[in-house]
């Protein structure tokens, strides 16, 4: 279940991307302005995109539509995202609580800065457990089988195959499903 609601948190973070166009305006000169302002974009782009994401993805959860779990590469992409958001917001705010001061409120922007951080921790979170769960080689169809325990299934192949069962006693074979044994 949780399958299609990772992979889907994992796009929503990367899609708050296409924020950055449209809310990063600049409000001075240079390149640590401009960080800010994109930082300032992806932050309010993820108020959007992560909210539209884990919903569709709870919705596709309980239909059982995408149960596949979600590969290497969006992991690995998703990880590398939240590593350059945070390092990113982490300058920003060394360069905002820095003297001078970069900008003339920054209490307003280094709160902005800091929950910007905080979600490139949460971007680094879920690209990392996507990668632990596609490594770990979880398949979620397999869950059904998994439910019924291991010696049933063996015993079934026994029976369906003529043999004897490795926990019936020696000497006799095992009792087909319905009969008594002899």
């Amino acid at each position: 279940m949780y399958v299609a609601m990772l992979r889907l948190l994992a796009i929503g973070h990367l899609s708050s991307a296409l924020a950055v166009p449209f809310w990063s305006v600049p409000r001075g000169d240079g390149f640590e302005h401009a960080r800010l302002a994109v930082l300032t974009a992806l932050w309010m782009g993820q108020f959007l995109t992560v909210p539209i994401g884990l919903v569709v993805g709870l919705v596709l959860a309980v239909m059982d539509s995408w149960t596949r779990p979600p590969g290497y590469v969006l992991g690995a992409i998703t990880t590398a995202f939240g590593v350059i958001v945070a390092d990113q917001a982490r300058l920003t705010m060394s360069w905002l609580d820095g003297r001078p001061s970069g900008l003339g409120d920054p209490d307003g922007e280094s709160t902005v800065a800091f929950l910007a951080f905080l979600s490139g921790v949460v971007t680094i979170l879920v690209g990392l457990s996507i990668v632990l769960i596609r490594w770990s080689g979880y398949e979620p169809q397999a869950t059904p089988v998994r439910q019924r325990g291991s010696t049933e299934i063996w015993q079934e192949e026994a029976v369906r195959q003529g043999e004897r069962s490795a926990f019936a006693p020696r000497g006799r074979p095992f009792p087909v499903i319905g009969e008594w044994p002899r």
